[in-house]
């Protein structure tokens, strides 16, 4: 397994290099490729009884090469020189052990190949994404700052797409995990040949022995909140629009956002002219993440707009936390909301996404019932769906089919 973020009690792709490690090590001997700086949290989180089918293996380029590593742009270059570097640790390891199957895990994204897999032995990459795109419609809502970020996004995907070495992993991969239906598009179009859906983050039993503590509200002010990094493509801009309406129809009502970014200052003078100001809360970035639960713990709903997005780990919390979630019919978070638990506004324009939220808004609020049955059923989605014990189970059944339809 190729788990280059690999981290316990962390979110995002380091928290699935870990659960992914640990879960599929209770059906199989699994050699886990990561980092070397990964090791002294890895080595201290590990318990006697942890499973002795997990082996770990630390590599990192050599000091004279981490110069790379600085900035956004310096940890993409280290990560694809650090892929390149890593075949060669993963021949040694295949002489001396013979592995029946390759599995890549992190990072998540399909545009830069996993060298690993040109070993002669079977594959499955993936849980893959970044062929999340934003929806035509909602493009022209951002502010200049967003609008070159996704040029540039764009530009960064298109020039991946002609690599040949992406295009030789992908065609070499036995079976490729796609996180979303877009992203399972864009891998078949550079030539994967099978391919499935299987999102990328789950909950642990403890995390959601966590967020079920989590009282359900049914008192006023109604409280939204949004919780992620002040990025353009967070859609945050387009939740302040529908919040704004939604409020002049429903006054005992609020908006926190939780968090900070490049577009916090936009944020604010959006809310301002909105006038919504004084009914919209910017928390910034709080100093722990037991604030943050804290503030979830004190809302209604969650909003979550992201208008591109693989996952979104912020709202399979608020699922566990029985929060009803908000979002936009569009990448991860789509996949993670069913009309039991949540509600999905159209994007096939600006106003399609801003009146579907806050529609949602208004009847989340007129029906404090329909709140905890929805809060009921989000926890129930979390708990059958994206636990990391269910999650394994598929899995187990994809590693299954690789290694015995395959032979």
């Amino acid at each position: 397994m190729s788990a280059y973020a690999c981290e316990p009690n962390k979110g995002s792709e380091p928290g699935v290099g870990w659960n992914w490690a640990r879960e599929m090590s209770r059906w199989h001997d699994v050699w886990l490729l990561t980092r070397a700086n990964n090791q002294p949290t890895i080595e201290a989180a590990l318990r006697p009884g942890d499973s002795a089918n997990l082996h770990w293996v630390y590599f990192d380029l050599p000091p004279w090469a981490r110069f790379w590593k600085k900035g956004g742009r310096g940890i993409q270059a280290y990560y694809y020189l650090w892929q390149l570097a890593a075949w060669r640790v993963g021949a040694r390891l295949q002489r001396q052990i013979g592995f029946d199957l390759l599995h890549h895990v992190t990072f998540g994204k399909y545009w830069v190949p996993s060298c690993l897999s040109f070993l002669p032995v079977k594959s499955l990459l993936g849980p893959l994404g970044g062929g999340e795109s934003t929806p035509r419609a909602l493009a022209g809502s951002f502010s200049r700052r967003g609008v070159w970020f996704e040029r540039k996004r764009n530009l960064v995907r298109a020039v991946a797409g002609w690599d040949p070495v992406l295009r030789a992993t992908l065609r070499r991969a036995s079976l490729l995990a796609a996180t979303t239906e877009e992203s399972r598009q864009v891998l078949e179009s550079l030539g994967a040949v099978r391919v499935v859906v299987e999102p990328q983050c789950g909950v642990t039993g403890e995390e959601l022995e966590f967020f079920g503590r989590f009282p359900l509200r049914a008192e006023r002010p109604f409280r939204l909140i949004s919780i992620g990094r002040l990025l353009h493509w967070k859609g945050f801009h387009l939740g302040l629009e529908a919040f704004a309406k939604f409020q002049r129809a429903c006054p005992e009502s609020e908006y926190w956002i939780v968090s900070s970014g490049p577009e916090a200052e936009a944020l604010k003078r959006l809310a301002a002219e909105l006038g919504v100001a004084s009914r919209v809360t910017f928390w910034g970035r709080l100093p722990t993440l037991a604030e943050v639960y804290d503030k979830l713990a004190q809302a209604d709903v969650l909003v979550h707009p992201a208008v591109h997005e693989a996952f979104g780990n912020v709202c399979l919390e608020a699922l566990a936390a029985g929060r009803p979630l908000i979002c936009l019919d569009a990448g991860g978070p789509a996949l993670q909301v069913t009309e039991q638990c949540g509600f999905k506004a159209p994007v096939g324009s600006r106003k399609q996404a801003v009146e579907g939220m806050t529609e949602a808004m208004e009847r989340l609020y007129r029906d404090p019932e329909l709140r905890l049955r929805m809060g009921a059923a989000a926890r129930a989605r979390a708990r059958t769906e994206f636990h990391w014990t269910h999650k394994a189970e598929r899995m187990n059944a994809l590693y299954e089919a690789v290694c015995g339809t395959l032979e």
